[in-house]
């Protein structure tokens, strides 16, 4: 799996220059050890990460893989912070975000929000659009002309949504951003910072939701650090 070795702030400028010469459609993928390990069985999450213009490290379990075999990457660059750091710039720059997934309470406290910090949306639309073909959705959000487009889907229909439709979209930059919609609207609360930073983040998370464990998800990332763990002794092609 290709990851880029880029910090937050470099994943940031290469975003913002995309954006900036508005060519062809760029893609972002955010990668944690639960989507790396998902991969294995998932061609649609191996044909993005193929695709993908910039592939960086959101989750803490990639780059200690990265370390322990010895090809560190610089940092983590969570995907809510590259999303927060993106609309800064819109607020800066004038550009024009596009904002789809979450569900519409939250759809509508981010837009809120937003706008009040002098953003100007090119539109939004929710996760659920029943009565809504996809293409006729995608039509719809190419004719808004947007410079950057956020998915929040969930992974994997959020990277196997922009596979399809990228082309179609014609936005200079998009990325897939999970729960990032939920954070940033105040809606979920991201764990503390002591955390993050210290690669716990995991846990805080698993203490706040233990149904987690009861999710493929969970079984993903033992699973994980064992391959990484056998690769690093070299057994790993035994097993």
């Amino acid at each position: 799996m290709p990851v880029d070795r880029v910090t937050l702030a470099e994943a940031t400028e290469t975003a913002s220059q995309w954006i900036t010469d508005g060519g062809s459609p760029r893609l972002g993928l955010a990668v944690n050890a639960g989507k790396a390990e998902s991969m294995r069985r998932d061609a649609t999450l191996r044909a993005v990460a193929a695709r993908a213009d910039l592939v960086f490290a959101d989750g803490v379990g990639v780059v200690w893989a990265s370390r322990i075999l010895g090809d560190p990457l610089p940092e983590r660059v969570p995907g809510v912070e590259l999303c927060g750091a993106l609309l800064e710039r819109a607020s800066e720059r004038g550009w024009r975000p596009y904002l789809l997934g979450a569900h519409q309470v939250v759809l509508q406290q981010l837009a809120s929000q937003l706008t009040e910090r002098g953003i100007d949306l090119a539109g939004m639309h929710d996760g659920y659009w029943s009565t809504l073909s996809e293409q006729d959705l995608v039509a719809e959000i190419s004719s808004t002309r947007p410079d950057v487009l956020f998915v929040a889907l969930g992974s994997p229909r959020q990277e196997a949504f922009l596979l399809r439709w990228l082309d179609a979209l014609d936005v200079p930059f998009a990325m897939g951003v999970g729960g990032s919609f939920d954070v940033l609207s105040g809606q979920k609360q991201r764990a503390p910072k002591l955390f993050r930073s210290s690669g716990l983040e995991w846990a805080w998370r698993l203490g706040r939701e233990p149904r987690r464990l009861a999710t493929r998800r969970a079984l993903d990332l033992p699973l994980w650090a064992g391959r990484v763990t056998l690769e690093k002794i070299s057994l790993y092609t035994y097993f």
